[in-house]
């Protein structure tokens, strides 16, 4: 008998984010049965129950779980959140590629048309950067950016 991987993979963060709300019986039994992949039959010799009853305690262990995370939505806030860091990690770097070349002269409005102002692209194309022009413009950039990461910042407070 397979077992369903992402069942699983499910049950098991659900049981890192609520397994200390379960009974200490639920605990033990799915400690056993997820992270030692003891079989029902090896679980209810130790207990000395049916191998039903490992099975029921299991599965309400599990709806306790799932029934958790409806109410609480730990795991929805935790993808949140990684996402959000994610964004805020990609404008960062935003940001300090456009310092960088800022400061190489780029915004001097003089270097405008130099080597140094042109960024290339994914396909390897040089094309010019926006941040050809004068400082005003680029401070406008990076308050965009740093809006946009505020936005995010925020998004994690609802």
């Amino acid at each position: 008998m397979t077992k369903d991987f992402g069942k699983i993979a499910e049950t098991s963060l659900l049981y890192d984010f609520y397994g200390a709300l379960l009974t200490d019986k639920q605990r033990e039994v799915m400690a056993l049965y997820h992270e030692e992949n003891l079989s029902l039959s090896e679980i209810a010799s130790e207990f000395g129950i049916s191998r039903q009853a490992v099975h029921d305690t299991l599965k309400k262990a599990e709806q306790a779980l799932k029934e958790y995370e409806e109410k609480l939505k730990l795991m929805e806030k935790f993808a949140r959140t990684e996402a959000a860091i994610a964004e805020i990690d990609h404008e960062i770097e935003e940001i300090e590629k456009r310092v960088a070349l800022w400061r190489a002269g780029c915004s001097a409005g003089a270097a405008g048309e130099s080597e140094a102002c042109f960024a290339g692209s994914s396909a390897g194309a040089a094309e010019k950067s926006p941040l050809a022009g004068n400082a005003d413009k680029e401070d406008m950039l990076i308050i965009e950016q740093l809006r946009k990461i505020k936005s995010v910042i925020d998004s994690l407070e609802e």
